[in-house]
């Protein structure tokens, strides 16, 4: 039997013992997740193991040689299987370093989701944020007890604003203003998700962004506020 054809077979029967224990969620015990990756990394050391036999035909020198080199592969897959979950990490970071502004979505070891969002160089928590299916620039704003939209962003996502009733009295950037009350089917950055949600509109001229206020962010699970760095948890 060609190495080819033992590969082929430890998928497949990888694979169908995943879908016989999808429901359980564990096979022999291993989480499938886990179980998956064992399959996966199983036909690379099968063929590590060909390539040592076949150093063997050679002298005593060479087959160490292919020993060590295939010991230092082993050991560098082992490494980004361990460390995998630390690498997406930081490349998210380095990500959210170089754009400020951009929502970064990480997976915790737990399983959640959080978004990282650095400062821009105004230094505020500026990024996108997708509203009514639409995608607006806000600022994160936790002294805000509400998500307040700017004129603009409301007519941008489907609101009619003039005929709004402006009768809650907001601060903004630009000092007193009257806000209209509204309610906001879905709020959205990355994969966190929140419908129904309490919010503002200001008047004409008297908010130049729209800021994610409390009203969403007292949902989640988590707000970590660090120096130049937002985290964001489901």
């Amino acid at each position: 039997m060609n190495p080819l054809t033992i590969i082929l077979l430890i998928l497949g029967i990888g694979l169908a013992l995943l879908i016989f224990n999808h429901d359980n969620g564990q096979t022999f015990g291993i989480a499938n997740e886990d179980f998956g990756q064992i399959i996966y990394l199983l036909p690379i050391a099968g063929l590590l193991s060909v390539g040592i036999l076949a150093g063997r035909r050679g002298n005593s020198g060479q087959v160490l040689r292919n020993l060590a080199i295939w010991l230092l592969i082993v050991l560098g897959l082992v490494a980004v299987y361990l460390y995998r979950d630390d690498a997406r990490g930081v490349g998210a970071r380095m990500v959210a370093g170089l754009l400020p502004g951009t929502a970064v979505v990480v997976t915790t070891s737990e399983g959640r989701n959080e978004v990282i969002i650095h400062k821009t160089n105004g230094g505020h928590f500026q990024t996108n944020v997708r509203v009514e299916g639409q995608v607006l620039p806000m600022l994160v704003d936790t002294g805000a007890s509400t998500v307040v939209l700017s004129y603009d962003d409301a007519r941008a996502i489907g609101l009619d604003p003039k005929n709004l009733a402006y009768t809650v009295s907001v601060m903004t950037a630009n000092g007193r203003a009257l806000a209209a009350p509204v309610r906001l089917d879905e709020i959205a950055i990355g994969p966190i998700v929140r419908n129904n949600i309490r919010a503002m509109v200001a008047e004409d001229g008297r908010l130049h962004e729209s800021l994610l206020g409390m009203s969403f962010l007292s949902t989640l699970g988590s707000l970590q506020m660090q120096t130049d760095e937002l985290r964001l948890r489901d």
